[in-house]
């Protein structure tokens, strides 16, 4: 065995409760690995930082001043880890069944894979639709006029999600989400580390990009489980039309990157008519609910959300407040 089989790297903002059952979960389910946890701690101000230092003195602790983003904080656990293979882990899940001994013996067993994940549960009953195509202009094009969801069974309408796929089968994927990703530090050393150009959403997308261009694998396996409960995004929600914004910022600067300003550009302007659209729906549908006498509360909301990304695609403009 080297120094550690997996070094888990966990980013941190104001998850203190949901990070504690994290933290729990993978030294209970540790299983034979030899295991390093890694813990980037976003300049939380709920007093994070000091429930690991007192619950798991075992943890390498990493404080930042500032929020530097998702990319930047797993960089720097990256840049700090020992283990054959680096498992990116979101704060707000939960291991079981010895799921990361299990895939790393999956992924021993494939070294043609860079990236590999597991199946990942919403609760008891319900399997999250991880893993999906890289972004286009034809994704981008279907989502515009509703046709993924629509159609969103269909292998073609539907393609960018695969909702076909059960997610109950081995299979090669474009992407496997950040929220269990296991990567080989070989392939790391080969590819790079994530893009920092991304403060949140798009990087692990980058990243498995990068990953298949240098041939690597990523494989989904679902012989090991985990449980996100999407806590973490509650966090976000305390800036809820910024994130919201930054989605379609990272997209943009997934696009320019990998696929050149043309095909940018037009992903903007399909961003713009998709927002649009929108907009011009929720304005009817806030309109009827006010004429009838109901509430518009929640469809208000949409219809800011809507708003505030149409004007950042066809303007530039951010929300400076939520």
């Amino acid at each position: 065995m080297s120094i550690a089989d997996v070094s888990v790297i966990i980013v941190n903002w104001n998850t203190q409760d949901i990070l504690r059952n994290c933290l729990k979960s993978i030294y209970e389910q540790g299983g034979d690995v030899a295991l390093e946890v890694i813990v980037v701690d976003n300049a939380s101000t709920d007093g994070s930082a000091g429930m690991v230092k007192k619950n798991f003195p075992q943890v390498n602790l990493i404080e930042n001043s500032e929020n530097r983003g998702f990319a930047a904080a797993n960089n720097q656990g990256i840049a700090n880890a020992k283990g054959r293979y680096v498992l990116i882990l979101n704060s707000d899940t939960i291991v079981l069944d010895n799921a990361i001994d299990k895939t790393l013996s999956f992924a021993d067993a494939h070294p043609e894979a860079g990236v590999v994940g597991c199946q990942v549960w919403e609760n008891s009953e319900t399997i999250q639709m991880t893993c999906f195509r890289f972004p286009s202009v034809v994704n981008l094009f279907l989502s515009t006029f509703w046709l993924n969801k629509i159609f969103k069974h269909n292998r073609i309408l539907g393609r960018e999600w695969m909702l076909w796929w059960g997610r109950d089968s081995e299979r090669e994927v474009d992407v496997i989400t950040g929220s269990f990703m296991l990567v080989r530090r070989k392939a790391i050393d080969e590819v790079g580390l994530m893009d920092e150009d991304y403060f949140l959403y798009y990087e692990e997308t980058d990243w498995c990009y990068r990953f298949a261009k240098a041939e690597w694998k990523i494989l989904f396996w679902p012989g090991a489980k985990i449980v996100h409960w999407h806590g973490g995004s509650n966090s976000s929600k305390q800036e809820a039309l910024k994130m919201f914004v930054q989605f379609q910022k990272s997209l943009l600067i997934f696009f320019r990157k990998h696929y050149g300003w043309l095909n940018c550009i037009a992903a903007r302007l399909l961003l713009i008519v998709s927002f649009g659209l929108r907009c011009c729906s929720w304005i009817l549908v806030v309109s009827l609910k006010r004429v009838l006498g109901n509430n518009i509360n929640s469809e208000k909301e949409k219809l800011i959300k809507h708003w505030v990304a149409f004007k950042f695609c066809a303007f530039g403009t951010k929300p400076e407040k939520v």
